[in-house]
């Protein structure tokens, strides 16, 4: 399905011992998800790469025979316009020092969930792009100078997808409200494994 635009991308930091999201003070938020809001400027940019992975033609008799074909390994190009400080402190895997408030990089990276949505091209479906488990890179940070115009940085991250226990194994999850099994409380509980659905505390 051809899509248009970026909707939402929403977040959630992971437990590594019982795969289940982190919800209150070591989480991203009470019930641990945080939808990147226009409150913080949005996403500018989520760019999946590595999807699948090209196979491999092999031969016998003289004549291809069958395709060999490697697990893609999907990777996410993130540009955050202004995510909070610390969000983005915990999503890399930096550790606060309790003694001076530094954020410190502590040499693991924290599994992280993520949701993309976007919409179909005439925007009648909605789309989503389900991760849920993997890894938030921040290689580099440009400052420069302001001139008669602002110079920007914003936050350029790369996240690397993994094995997914929810996905059967897989690393990538499509989901769209075109599909009459579609069910979108479902949908956030596979992705943020351990999410409960506030509906649902009714």
């Amino acid at each position: 399905m051809a899509t248009v635009g970026l909707k939402l991308v929403t977040l959630a930091l992971k437990d590594s011992e019982t795969g289940k999201i982190i919800t209150g003070e070591n989480g991203l938020s009470e019930n641990g998800l945080l939808p990147v809001t226009t409150q913080m400027w949005g996403t500018k940019t989520a760019n999946i790469t590595n999807i699948q992975a090209k196979g491999a033609i092999q031969y016998g008799n003289n004549v291809g025979v069958f395709v060999s074909t490697p697990k893609g390994a999907p990777e996410v190009a993130l540009d955050f316009n202004k995510l909070p400080f610390e969000v983005t402190q915990k999503i890399v895997g930096r550790k606060q020092d309790p003694d001076t408030g530094a954020w410190i990089e502590s040499g693991k990276h924290p599994s992280v969930a993520m949701l993309i949505e976007s919409e179909s091209i005439d925007r009648m479906n909605k789309v989503y792009y389900g991760f849920g488990n993997g890894t938030m890179t921040q290689a580099s940070i440009n400052n420069g100078t302001d001139t008669n115009a602002e110079t920007m940085s914003t936050d350029n991250l790369t996240y690397q997808a993994l094995s997914t226990p929810e996905f059967d194994g897989e690393i990538l999850a499509m989901y769209s409200d075109a599909s009459k099994a579609f069910n979108e409380a479902k949908m956030m509980q596979q992705v943020f494994a351990g999410y409960v659905d506030p509906a649902s505390k009714q």
